[in-house]
């Protein structure tokens, strides 16, 4: 590809360099429920012989098994339920809500409770090819982890817990088994794992970001397993899922914004210059984009617009590069945004002989909107962080009350209400949880807010007692009022029996 390739379709084909970055957003983030993301990390952990594409197809598949035995009355070898109480259990039991646009579609949705309910399942969408939201969590894990040896513990530990054991309740052992005996076949195993992504240990000292704060709390959500039934265990999984997986597209959005304003500096003889002055440029030191209690979309859809302004910038100042035979290799760190920077100083005449900076400016201008998010990567990435955040608007007024891990709810009862940081209950718990995780002694609701802004999450301690915040954790009994203590609030831990 060449430099006027990308001005004719710049977001069909990255730069080499740029794509293969583990700053890189990908995979590209479309349309997912927390319920689809962890199905895709389900298969993506245990089932790598099962495409997200082909997920749909066997859940009409299953239906059509099960209508088969129904209609000849006969049982199914290896089940302990009938046809009818299977169905019924899929249809009702277990059941997950659609969506108000989803209301008059058949196809199997049910919540991802063991292994084998994913293999028919849980799909981002129901035809083409859907996108893997499992991936994108790996990666996390990756770009988390110290190492890439503690990486792939922490891969393996989300395995074992994700696997139905001996400890795992009667009821999540009496799932597995009836929908393996009545489930497409498929073998829940672990493979080998070939991921790269990973931060430069130079650049992850000192640093705090939302990967890194979610491999943390994934383990203490790991530890709490014992505590709890399956159902709970998920409910808070999925939780953290929610929070991790949004708060680090946004982060990555950022970075992109401050790597595209070092570029242009560098192009106009300024920028970083030295490897200190290019991590500080590129990482912030601290992250924030939602403030509790306020809106939540406008702050998100400034980020994307931002991100991908940013991708335009950076992909054509790297073909351009490119094209005056000065090839970028790489371009996932501090140094190599450095070495970046310094080559487009150097060739800085040649690359305004090409015009570089005003074919971005052409490009962004012909892109306007689908850099607005009203179409494409920026529209998709709004789907993601809205469906993700929100809570689940479900179509059918009995599983209104379905989803109590949200971070965003509707502000009023009407439709057009717009969206605000509010935690639901599940949230709360997980938070409280991962917060007190690994700490001895008493901790105020301080410590709370500090965690919830290594996500990007700004709420004010003291703000807590009188908002909405400290009402959830009074309900849910995770304080103590206490005069003694900082802002009067002690955390109490929900969780007191998981291990570290």
């Amino acid at each position: 590809m060449t430099l006027a390739k990308f001005r004719e379709d710049p977001w069909k084909t990255s730069h080499r360099a740029y794509s293969g970055s583990p700053l890189a957003m990908a995979p590209a983030p479309e349309y997912a429920s927390s319920e689809v993301i962890l199905s895709s990390l389900y298969r993506v952990s245990g089932f790598p012989g099962v495409a997200e594409s082909r997920v749909p197809q066997n859940g009409r598949d299953l239906d059509r098994e099960i209508q088969k035995f129904r209609n000849r009355r006969r049982d199914r070898d290896g089940a302990a339920l009938d046809p009818d109480s299977f169905h019924m259990m899929l249809h009702s039991a277990l059941e997950s809500p659609k969506l108000p646009n989803q209301s008059s579609k058949r196809f199997l949705q049910i919540t991802p409770l063991v292994p084998q309910a994913v293999v028919f399942s849980g799909s981002a969408r129901l035809a083409g090819n859907p996108w893997s939201a499992g991936t994108l969590v790996r990666r996390m894990i990756w770009l988390g982890s110290p190492s890439h040896e503690a990486a792939q513990q922490n891969w393996k530990n989300l395995f074992r817990a994700l696997s139905v054991a001996r400890d795992d309740d009667i009821f999540a052992r009496f799932l597995e088994q009836e929908m393996t005996a009545w489930g497409p076949t498929a073998t829940w195993g672990q493979e080998d794992v070939d991921e790269l992504a990973s931060m430069a240990p130079e650049d992850r000292v000192g640093l705090a970001y939302p990967a890194r704060q979610f491999t943390h709390d994934l383990t203490a959500i790991i530890g709490a397993k014992g505590s709890m039934t399956r159902r709970q265990w998920t409910s808070l999984l999925e939780s953290i899922l929610r929070i991790g997986t949004v708060s680090h597209v946004v982060w990555l959005s950022e970075l992109h914004g401050r790597m595209w304003s070092c570029l242009r500096q560098a192009i106009s003889g300024a920028g970083p210059r030295t490897e200190s002055e290019a991590r500080s440029a590129l990482f912030p030191k601290a992250f924030s984009y939602l403030s509790y209690g306020d809106r939540a979309l406008p702050t998100i859809k400034d980020r994307a617009s931002a991100f991908l302004q940013a991708r335009l910038g950076i992909n054509a100042v790297l073909w351009g590069l490119e094209e005056i035979g000065h090839p970028i290799a790489s371009l996932g760190s501090a140094v190599q945004l450095l070495a970046l920077c310094d080559a487009a100083r150097a060739r800085s005449s040649e690359l305004r002989a090409l015009d570089v900076l005003a074919i971005v400016d052409e490009v962004q201008e012909r892109e306007n909107r689908a850099i607005l998010c009203r179409k494409g990567i920026g529209s998709n990435i709004m789907e993601f962080a809205r469906h993700v955040l929100g809570q689940r608007q479900a179509a059918s007024d009995i599983l209104r009350g379905y989803d109590q891990g949200y971070v965003l709810r509707k502000k009023s009862s009407a439709s057009s209400s717009p969206w605000v940081v509010a935690l639901g209950p599940v949230a709360v718990l997980a938070l409280v949880h991962c917060s007190l995780s690994g700490t001895s002694g008493p901790r105020s609701v301080r410590r709370l807010s500090q965690h919830l802004q290594q996500y990007g999450i700004s709420v004010d301690h003291r703000d807590i007692p009188d908002n909405d915040l400290g009402h959830q954790l009074r309900m849910l009994g995770l304080v103590l009022d206490s005069p003694d203590a900082e802002s009067g609030m002690l955390l109490v831990s929900p969780f007191p029996e998981a291990r570290p």
